[in-house]
């Protein structure tokens, strides 16, 4: 391919002098400015400034983390797709596979809620049916700061508002996620949202471009001047003036999308799509040249084409605007017209925009200039990658003699009404969770079951402690990996890969970007030990405001496969007499734990360990009992242990348990790799006997009963009305202002 010469009559017309300021504002440091100039040999224009500050940013660029996640497993027999894409593809048999992904709207989220957090749920289900899938399912990790700090509740509403607007609008069900508090995102609060489609394994469409002199199309909504600079504001910490950045944040219109859903499903059907990328953060500069650069081809843009809904608009302000429902595709020149006619039924643009080139070049024409011209590989999927300093996290001590409570119950009632421990009802009963029919499994249990077919459906689950990876990154990366593969296997899902989302301060602190390393490190040795890909995933750096960081939170979004849904298990009892049996041992760690600090006031001490090939044992162990049909219901012990099992799996069917006289430890501990199973009595000796034989450690810890009560023998006795009181009042008396 040959390299053109920057054309002569390139322009800066009346755009400012570049200055070193103007240079930090566009998130620049002064070594990768001077790296840019030495590229092109010249000093950039305005436009081209703008491009580079995209497309070289932490958000667009990976430029921090890239070198560590490339380390990660990310094939399998299943895997179609991995990282690199708009999304991860896993087939799923039977010609079907499922498309999934992970990402960040953090920022936006925390200056404004309600539009941060619906563009973050648009953007992801772009990402989803950009792939050529339909999306059937959505799920979110939210974090706020403090219940007590001045804008949390405001942000819980705005936030839970923005996620429902937009996905009930919309129409894919949402059916999990997590919601957590802590005092270290009072500055930055987190909102990770996932999605998940389903398409024919054999009709996948991919971002990279082919062909030389074919029309680059632009389709979906018009261009306005809303979200300029929001890939670059993710990429950078907040201060005490984060709401000057208000302007930065898109809005989102799920009406528009679910139109642009359609169309771009009827298009792909045509034959006529042989590229397409969603325009996400960087907006129209990142997908053109993502396109280009992966499919090694050049792309000639003319911005006067381009739908605009302002007037006068620069080439600066339309190849930075983050406007929403736009994609990028390259299509076949013979099916133009019919692509077009798609479009406009639909009432959404349709414009030819430019057209690919054999130059490796990207070149931005407007107004008969030529308002950048730069190498498209050094933008896109070449763009600096750095081997940043970093410090191996200290090992905290194991706790030892954490002391019992004074009133067993009053510590029970206080755990399970506490922010982090309460029912989520208040937030996913404002999520419709029911729409295209398919929920399998409503929100509140161990995972989202949706069906994909007459007797077969998909398990998804969203997990991560990030108390446990503060105290030690490696085994906290690891159990978030491990709790996600359990909430599957909980339901009777064969779990087969996962998407990540990294979310961690600011990786030029080598305090940081040690946590980060370790913390992909324990997610990889999770990985590989238990067969289950990284397929997708999004890294969402320098979340901190004012040198404080939030902690470090690496969500892990689980897909399983149930391949006979009658055997789907739910964690509610289901019959009085049935046995309780406890899978993994009776608990010791209190290092971490919910108790502690619930309780005690103390956030201290090592978290559990995580013994993988004891994971893999149990899960397979499980699994094994339910398609055997061996157990009515099942639970994995994680928040608040044993006994936070068993209450959720009594209010969640009314009924009751009897539990024998157990210590503390045992009651709140909150060791890895167990579960709480619950069968016909008749049946109890037969599976502690199998477990035996395969050297696991099942024990009969009680029994269910019908009388609506928690008895811990001659410890406490607790109804289920108080319980319920406690679990459910929290949230709706917290957002009614009543705490």
């Amino acid at each position: 391919m040959r390299a053109a010469k920057p054309p002569r009559n390139m322009t800066q017309s009346s755009a400012p002098k570049i200055t070193l300021d103007i240079v930090k504002q566009h998130g620049l440091k002064p070594d990768e400015y001077a790296r840019f100039v030495r590229l092109l040999g010249r000093e950039p224009t305005m436009t081209e400034l703008g491009i580079c500050s995209a497309m070289w940013n932490e958000h667009c660029s990976y430029k921090s983390s890239k070198k560590w996640l490339k380390t990660l497993p990310t094939k399998g027999p299943r895997v179609i797709q991995g990282p690199g894409e708009n999304a991860g593809v896993v087939d799923i048999g039977d010609g079907q596979a499922v498309v999934f992904k992970m990402e960040s709207h953090n920022h936006p989220s925390f200056i404004e809620p309600y539009q941060g957090s619906a563009t973050g749920v648009g953007g992801i289900l772009r990402d989803v049916f950009t792939m050529g899938a339909r999306p059937i399912a959505s799920l979110n990790a939210l974090r706020f700061g403090a219940p007590d700090h001045p804008k949390t509740r405001h942000l819980v509403s705005g936030v839970v508002a923005g996620i429902g607007g937009y996905g009930n609008s919309f129409g894919v069900p949402t059916v999990g996620g997590e919601v957590n508090f802590h005092e270290r995102y009072n500055g930055n609060i987190l909102v990770n949202a996932m999605a998940v489609g389903l398409a024919d394994a054999d009709k996948i469409f991919y971002s990279k471009a082919r062909g030389v002199g074919l029309p680059v199309v632009y389709l979906g909504a018009k261009t306005g001047r809303d979200g300029i600079h929001g890939a670059t504001m993710a990429s950078a910490e907040f201060d005490d003036n984060a709401e000057e950045k208000r302007p930065t944040v898109q809005v989102g219109d799920p009406f528009t999308e679910k139109c642009l859903l359609e169309a771009c499903l009827e298009l792909m059907a045509s034959g006529a799509v042989i590229a397409i990328q969603d325009m996400g953060a960087a907006g129209l500069t990142s997908s053109a040249v993502e396109m280009g650069a992966k499919g090694n081809l050049g792309i000639e843009l003319n911005l006067d084409m381009v739908p605009c809904r302002e007037e006068h608009m620069t080439a600066y302000e339309m190849m930075l605007s983050e406007s929403q429902e736009r994609m990028l595709m390259v299509l076949r020149p013979e099916l133009e017209k019919q692509a077009e006619a798609i479009f406009h039924k639909w009432g959404l643009d349709f414009a030819i925009v430019g057209h690919t080139t054999d130059t490796l070049r990207f070149i931005i024409k407007h107004e008969g200039e030529v308002k950048a011209d730069l190498p498209i590989k050094q933008m896109g999927d070449e763009a600096p990658e750095y081997d940043r300093p970093w410090i191996e996290p200290k090992k905290l001590a194991v706790l030892n003699d954490v002391p019992a409570p004074n009133d067993l119950k009053a510590a029970i009632l206080k755990i399970v009404g506490s922010p982090d421990m309460c029912s989520r009802r208040w937030v996913w009963e404002q999520y419709d969770y029911l729409i295209q029919s398919n929920s399998a499994q409503i929100p509140g249990g161990d995972a989202g079951v949706v069906r994909v077919g007459p007797n077969k459906a998909i398990a998804l689950t969203t997990d991560v402690t990030p108390r446990y990876v503060e105290a030690d990154p490696f085994e906290g990366g690891k159990q978030a990996v491990a709790e996600s593969w359990r909430n599957l296997t909980c339901v009777g899902a064969e779990p087969i890969a996962i998407t990540d989302n990294l979310n961690f301060g600011n990786p030029e602190k080598p305090e940081t970007m040690g946590q980060l390393v370790f913390v992909i490190k324990g997610i990889d040795a999770a990985c590989r030990a238990l067969a289950y890909p990284v397929v997708s995933g999004n890294v969402s750096l320098y979340n901190e405001t004012n040198g404080q960081a939030i902690l470090p939170t690496p969500a892990i979004g689980g897909v399983g496969l149930l391949a006979d849904l009658s055997k789907m298990t739910t964690l509610a009892f289901k019959v009085d007499g049935e046995a309780i049996l406890l899978l993994g041992g009776h608990g010791s760690h209190l290092g971490q734990s919910i108790y502690l600090r619930e309780v005690l006031g103390r956030e201290e001490g090592a978290p559990p360990p995580v013994d993988l090939a004891r994971e893999k044992r149990h899960g397979d162990f499980v699994r094994n009992l339910i398609n055997h049909g061996q157990v009515s219901g099942v639970h994995d012990i994680s928040d608040g242990g044993l006994g936070a099992s068993v209450i959720e799996m009594a209010l969640a069917s009314g009924l009751g348990a009897n539990l024998e006289a157990m210590t503390h430890e045992a009651l709140f501990g909150e060791d890895q790799a167990r579960y709480v199973l619950t069968c016909k009595a008749a049946e109890a000796a037969k599976i502690i006997t199998q477990a035996h034989v395969n050297g696991i450690d099942v024990i009969r810890i009680g029994t269910v009963t019908d009388d609506a009560t928690l008895n811990v023998h001659g410890q406490a006795t607790i109804s289920l009305a108080e319980l319920k009181s406690a679990h459910e009042g929290w949230f709706p008396a917290y957002m009614a202002g009543e705490l």
